[in-house]
């Protein structure tokens, strides 16, 4: 199974941004979809972003469109979140997937009013 390992989380204000990067232990080619979801407390778990590692096409929940950038850099093995506007909802620990079920450690990302 695919080891990952998120970064890039923080503390940042209301309108700041971050970039979430996802590194993965192998060629992320061999992986059909990659994404992100999150984790608050006493929230569901939401899938935030998903992309297909081949085609690009990406798709995202509603609440984050316009806000959150999903890509790919297939030469580095490495999926990006990149958030902007960040509002206070958006915090969480976020999680990078891969459709096979492999999970990354998390990263927390706060966002204060």
């Amino acid at each position: 199974q695919v080891q990952l390992v998120e970064s890039g989380g923080g503390l940042v204000r209301t309108g700041g941004s971050l970039r979430l990067s996802c590194v993965a232990s192998g060629s992320i080619l061999s992986i059909d979809g990659m994404g992100w979801y999150r984790q608050a407390p006493g929230r569901q778990r939401e899938l935030v972003a998903a992309i297909s590692t081949k085609s690009g096409s990406t798709k995202y929940e509603d609440s984050v469109k316009g806000r959150f950038t999903i890509s790919r850099d297939n030469a580095k093995n490495t999926v990006y979140l990149q958030m902007n506007n960040l509002k206070p909802d958006d915090t969480a620990v976020y999680y990078c997937i891969t459709e096979a079920g492999s999970r990354g450690q998390g990263t927390q990302v706060t966002v204060s009013s």
